[in-house]
């Protein structure tokens, strides 16, 4: 993986193909992924570098568990989520994107957004928060936009992550059925479930409209979760070229003695042990 360069045959080569990935082969497999975020991480800090990367799909597809998968081995204040609520009543009545940009990489940091700008073209359309004609004019704005973004140094990488009708059902009555995902599952959730034509024409749309030589967007499977985060992650680490940075090597200081101090006998406050 020297210099960025995760060659997809070489994840093929370790993973077997097809079948789904059982526990211990995917948690083997993103270990060592988890090692190059890393070296991507200090490159990054290193180079001064400004990584945004997008994720889009429909409710149920895997945005969230891929994000997790991504972040849980690096630093927060590198590696920083956005996933913003709905607007208020104020920012509706700004310029578009104008509540995304102040979330945009600043040198040394890579952003990735939990559903983006791009919800325009999906969940308002698709469920009227939005007219006709202003997403229209958002398909037509957004390459340029992302052109700027571009042309000032951010390396914008956007996924769409692709599930089955089957694969989403089974995925949604699992929220419902089990209590520590239930608030995963929205009444937006449910009507958006109801409406999959429509949002495959807005997929179709959004895609043609936004795919480009600067920003173009890539499609993972995603029916196969964990499957679909190693190859999402090896395809990142593919996009965005980086080297190990030189580190010295790191010895551990001898302690300071306590000296003539004592530890008084306070009743520290211990919580009950009851694991």
């Amino acid at each position: 993986m020297k210099g960025g360069k995760t060659e997809k045959k070489e994840l093929q080569g370790r993973v077997k193909a097809g079948a789904r990935l059982k526990d211990k082969e995917y948690e083997k497999e993103l270990a060592k992924l988890h090692v190059e975020l890393v070296k991507l991480q200090e490159w990054v800090k290193f180079k001064g570098l400004k990584v945004c990367i997008v994720f889009e799909g429909r409710d149920g597809a895997g945005k969230g568990g891929t994000i997790k998968a991504i972040t849980e081995r690096v630093s927060p204040r590198v590696f920083r989520v956005v996933a913003l609520p709905a607007p208020t009543e104020r920012e509706k009545t700004q310029m578009y994107p104008q509540r995304y940009i102040p979330h945009l990489p600043a040198a040394g940091e890579v952003v990735i957004f939990d559903r983006s700008w791009y919800n325009r073209a999906g969940v308002e359309r698709v469920m009227g928060f939005c007219s006709k004609d202003e997403c229209q004019t958002f398909l037509e704005v957004v390459p340029h936009f992302e052109k700027l973004a571009c042309e000032s140094g951010i390396i914008l990488l956007k996924y769409w992550l692709e599930v089955s009708p089957e694969e989403q059902t089974r995925r949604l009555e699992g929220r419902i059925e089990d209590r520590r995902k239930i608030w995963k599952l929205s009444p937006m959730d449910l009507k958006s479930y109801s409406r999959w034509d429509d949002y495959t024409r807005a997929r179709d749309e959004m895609i043609a409209a936004s795919d480009t030589p600067w920003a173009p967007w890539r499609v993972a499977r995603s029916d196969d979760k964990k499957r679909a985060r190693l190859n999402i992650i090896a395809h990142i680490l593919n996009m965005v070229p980086y080297e190990e940075v030189p580190r010295e090597k790191v010895k551990l200081p001898s302690r300071q003695g306590m000296g003539k101090y004592k530890s008084p006998a306070y009743p520290f406050k211990y919580i009950p042990e009851v694991f």
